[in-house]
């Protein structure tokens, strides 16, 4: 693809020679979903009526200069975002694999599902100028027709061969995120304030992306959403917008990702091999070794028949009143590491430091704001405002 591939094009709305470029309604849409805010509340922050907001996101009317202004800086976005035409990606869109649907979690749901479009909008500017690791992931089908579910020894059997298909043996993972971006996924961390996500997964055409974006400070944890997001792209690519927004077939969904995390990080065939105690104090030394929380090893335990129902409950009342459920040991900053997203960073700093592409013309062609890219690609805040170089992160020195 050319490089002048990237220079985009309006839409004959934001053309019009008379008129000079306009709103684009679609884009005032995705911004405020972005802020978590409904019309009432965008409309109080510029200082006009939630109608005259409405009347903007349909397009039957546009907004005069100083509210298109205040609707720029409120929703923190550069007005040459609001007039800028769809962009290219990678191919159709999936369904996202969120972890709950319904009223309470549409705001979220709906957040998550621009920052989608985002993060393949902001990958895809970068395709013509590097080639992305190949995709190298196994696709599962369940045995039994009719159900379209896994029976849990078909799950067992799948994290088993997709540890053999990327060669990984029986031991624990070393870096999950790095495992994911060397097999051609395309990952981001991107925390969400104020919001319960932990992670979510998505296709465009036939490229993989994992979405990070628990605020939690544990790394155990958060290693268990990225394997959580394998078991969805690997077991459940066929899997329809319409069934997942079912909210008993997408909890039937999230039971069988979550038996595959488990499953990967902690094999049947090695991980009993190390249970030597019931005793809670135990699984630390197993935490830190494996890098999986204590609560999840416990139940692993408990569904793979280790213990029985009395031992686990005893060890989760230990849990409890020694405050884990909030934080075990080995989490927060002097604990395990959090794993990073390398990839996009990567490729993002040796572009623009090559100068394939300067980095206004990378701003112009995504057209959201600097802050938003540097959030997807992970490199420092102002990198993409400062005139003298692009800063490499630390974790690439």
């Amino acid at each position: 693809m050319a490089a002048n591939d990237n220079i985009i094009q309006f839409s004959k709305a934001a053309r019009d020679e008379s008129l000079g470029r306009l709103l684009i309604p679609e884009r005032l849409l995705e911004a405020r979903l972005t802020k978590r805010w409904n019309q009432s509340e965008l409309a109080n922050a510029v200082g006009v009526t939630r109608q005259s907001i409405s009347t903007y996101e349909m397009g039957t009317k546009k907004p005069e200069p100083t509210t298109m202004a205040a609707i720029a800086r409120e929703l923190e976005q550069p007005i040459s975002f609001f007039t800028r035409g769809d962009l290219p990606t990678f191919g159709p869109a999936s369904a996202n694999f969120y972890r709950k649907v319904g009223a309470d979690t549409k705001r979220r749901n709906s957040a998550c599902a621009v920052y989608a479009d985002w993060l393949a909008q902001t990958a895809y500017a970068f395709d013509a100028f590097v080639n992305y690791p190949e995709l190298n992931l196994p696709s599962f089908e369940p045995h039994e027709t009719g159900t379209n579910r896994y029976s849990e020894e078909e799950i067992e059997q799948i994290a088993e061969t997709v540890r053999d298909h990327f060669g990984l043996g029986l031991g624990p993972i070393s870096n999950v995120v790095r495992l994911l971006e060397s097999k051609g996924i395309i990952v981001c961390r991107v925390v969400i304030p104020d919001e319960k996500i932990e992670a979510f997964s998505f296709w465009r055409g036939d490229r993989a992306f994992v979405f990070l974006a628990s605020d939690k400070d544990s790394a155990a944890r958060a290693r268990l959403d990225a394997a959580h997001e394998l078991g969805h792209l690997c077991m459940h690519q066929w899997v329809g917008a319409e069934e997942i927004e079912d909210e008993k077939t997408l909890k039937e969904i999230e039971k069988e990702a979550d038996r595959f995390a488990a499953a990967f990080l902690l094999p049947r065939k090695s991980f009993p091999n190390e249970i030597y105690s019931p005793r809670l104090l135990a699984f630390v030394d197993l935490k830190q070794r494996w890098k999986v929380s204590i609560a999840a090893m416990v139940y692993r335990c408990k569904s793979l028949g280790i213990f029985d129902e009395q031992q686990v409950t005893n060890l989760y009342k230990q849990i409890s009143a020694r405050k884990w459920r909030k934080q075990e040991p080995l989490d927060g900053p002097d604990g395990l590491p959090l794993e990073q997203p390398l990839l996009l960073t990567r490729i993002a700093e040796m572009v623009l430091m090559a100068g394939r592409i300067k980095r206004d013309e990378l701003k112009a062609a995504l057209g959201f704001s600097s802050s938003v890219i540097e959030k997807l690609v992970g490199l420092p805040p102002g990198a993409l405002d400062n005139d003298d170089h692009v800063e490499i992160a630390p974790s690439l020195k």
